[in-house]
């Protein structure tokens, strides 16, 4: 008889992630999850060993999610003897190897050959290496420890010296929410909260822990299921088999662990440890035919590659960046000396210019009076006071030493409220206060959390069709400042990439020159914007893992550059933006093959030169 099988999943920092990570990181990170396995009646987790109690009664409270991880065809009695072989190996004092998701994902593989969701089983790297990230590592290990930081949380200094982080406040609130979490779960466990099995005492002195434990990006495997998913789930594996007692292993695994954490990244490489003293760890050896320990066995797509056995450390990083060389090549034209595209500078065009504050405080407050109803979350005089007493004013110190520390969110209500009740023609004002105020990274942290109707760059995005030059003109400059923050800018080509490149790719053929230049400036800055994300790509950086490729985009965005170029006749400053932007984004696109012939198809070479040519733009050319 078939048993239904579920995961527990629980956020340590109460939801207090996913308001902030973003700010802090420009990664969505959703939790910092604790997880559990429940199966036949019985939710069981890694903590002081391995613990059992009834569904939604331990300590850590109620679960955030409930994941369906389908049905086990297993009975208990045999998951209990499962249990049994792993329970001298999963006890209170090795978390330096073990956490709760490395058990759970180990159970799931167990009852039902699949595995944690990955925005779990790989907590994204690039949040645990920054300022933020490093300072939660040691707080949330702690959780298991009973060793949690009793004091109060201070952020890391150099968050507050980081140009894309919030106010140290709100890096301090999430510390201290997730060491709540931790300290909480220190305490004793209630009555409901037993060991599932008796966890013997150790049987050497603990190991030291290490500080990066829950996030370790070792993946841990004590069955088949288990090792097959991390395959199945990783185009490069690297997989160290060892035992309890093998001493060169505990020689070697340091070793191991560096090149983890350095090499690691979450869908791609993963570095998984394979203890065949532990549970069901011996299949997965005979599978391979491992005898001896320590062995190394490398794995691309799934298929072995390379094996070696013994601790021969500079050997075992050699055929490791082999490894990854294979799976990832380099771009071809990093073998390229491309000094004109290299000297183009990555910084975003700026529309900086500050109008007379007062004067466009009056055309708003003009537009408002004569509107003939209004509606939405704030009144005619509500709006009228958002604008005179808290958005102009910050407007007008922007830039200073001290700014104010204000909430934003009058802001977004004032803006949803004008763009409801105001045409296009009006609101440019409105647009005009947000691209000035999209200079301060303050205010560009904060729109990075608003999404959909809720995010005031998006609301007045879509007035955009049908609107009149001014509206255009000044939404374009607003989108462009944008862009300029990494951000916020990936927020928007997640969100609105194709409504932004249709509001650009309409300008670019507007009759206006002013129009036509806004809109190559904001082309330039969304190809500088992926350009940065390529190169750190290109180099290893984790960062560079969020770039969001797109190839349709691509190869629509070559196809309308091309086009506009060839057609600019008049403004050579349009002419060298864009070229700038085709240069950008064919440069280092993982899509270089494909690309090939449709430029020649589209004549590129040809517009290209005929640029230089007389007439080809302005009389003389370029």
């Amino acid at each position: 008889m078939s048993s239904p099988v579920k995961v527990y999943a629980y956020d340590l920092s109460k939801g207090l992630v996913g308001q902030i990570s973003l700010q802090l990181t420009g990664k969505q990170i959703d939790g910092v999850w604790h997880t559990s396995v429940v199966a036949f009646g019985k939710e069981i987790f890694y903590g002081p060993g391995i613990c059992e109690t009834e569904p939604g009664r331990s300590h850590h409270g109620s679960p955030l999610r409930i994941v369906d991880m389908g049905e086990t065809h297993m009975d208990e009695q045999t998951f209990v003897e499962y249990l049994s072989q792993i329970k001298e190996h999963y006890t209170a004092d090795k978390v330096k190897d073990f956490n709760c998701n490395s058990f759970t994902n180990d159970c799931l593989g167990f009852l039902t050959g699949g595995s944690l969701p990955p925005y779990i089983k790989d907590l994204p790297s690039d949040f645990l290496s920054t300022p933020f990230g490093a300072a939660l590592r040691p707080t949330i290990d702690a959780m298991f420890r009973g060793r949690a930081s009793t004091g109060v949380l201070t952020p890391p200094p150099d968050i507050s010296a980081t140009a894309d982080s919030p106010n140290p406040a709100s890096a301090s609130s999430l510390l201290q929410a997730v060491a709540a979490g931790a300290a909480s779960n220190n305490s004793e466990m209630p009555s409901s909260s037993r060991n599932y099995l008796p966890t013997p005492a150790p049987t050497s002195p603990p190991t030291p822990v290490q500080s990066n434990s829950l996030t370790t990006p070792v993946h841990i495997a004590t069955n088949p299921s288990s090792f097959h998913n991390v395959l199945h789930t990783h185009r490069a594996v690297v997989a160290f088999f060892t035992s309890a007692t093998c001493g060169p292993c505990r020689m070697i695994e340091p070793v191991f662990e560096d090149l983890a954490k350095s090499k690691s990244r979450a869908n791609d490489v993963a570095f998984v440890k394979i203890d065949l003293s532990v549970g069901m760890s011996n299949p997965v050896g005979g599978e391979y035919g491992v005898r001896v320990t320590p062995t190394f066995i490398l794995f691309l797509d799934g298929n072995k590659t390379h094996e070696m056995k013994g601790i021969n450390a500079p050997e075992l990083r050699t055929q490791i960046d082999l490894l990854l060389y294979q799976a990832f090549p380099p771009h071809p034209h990093t073998t390229l000396s491309l000094p004109a595209i290299e000297a183009i500078p990555l910084n975003a065009i700026l529309s900086s210019q500050v109008p007379n504050l007062d004067i466009v405080l009056a055309k708003v407050t003009g537009f408002i009076d004569a509107a003939p109803s209004w509606s939405g979350s704030t009144t005619k005089e509500a709006t009228k006071q958002i604008l005179a007493k808290n958005i102009i004013p910050y407007l007008k110190v922007r830039g200073s030493s001290s700014p104010p520390n204000i909430s934003f969110e009058p802001w977004k209500d004032a803006t949803i409220s004008l763009a409801t009740n105001l045409s296009a023609g009006e609101l440019f004002p409105v647009a005009d206060m947000w691209r000035v105020a999209l200079l301060e990274p303050a205010v560009c942290s904060w729109s990075a959390t608003k999404v959909g109707p809720e995010s005031p760059i998006l609301v007045l995005l879509s007035k955009a069709e049908g609107a009149p030059r001014n509206y255009s003109l000044t939404l374009l400059r607003m989108i462009s400042n944008a862009f300029a923050n990494k951000i916020v800018a990936r927020e928007l080509l997640l969100s609105s990439r194709s409504s932004i490149t249709a509001l650009m790719v309409a300008a670019l053929f507007h009759d206006d020159a002013t129009v036509r230049l806004a809109a190559a400036n904001l082309a330039f800055n969304m190809t500088v914007h992926l350009q940065r994300l390529r190169v750190e790509k290109v180099r290893g950086n984790v960062e560079g893992d969020d770039v969001g490729e797109n190839e349709d985009w691509d190869v629509e965005m070559i196809s309308a550059l091309l086009e506009v170029i060839e057609r600019e006749k008049a403004n050579e400053e349009i002419v060298h933006r864009l070229t700038a932007s085709l240069a950008l984004l064919i440069r280092l696109s993982p899509s270089i093959e494909q690309f090939a012939s449709l430029l020649e198809v589209l004549q590129a070479q040809k517009i290209l030169k005929d640029k230089l040519e007389r007439g080809g733009c302005g009389t003389r050319g370029l």
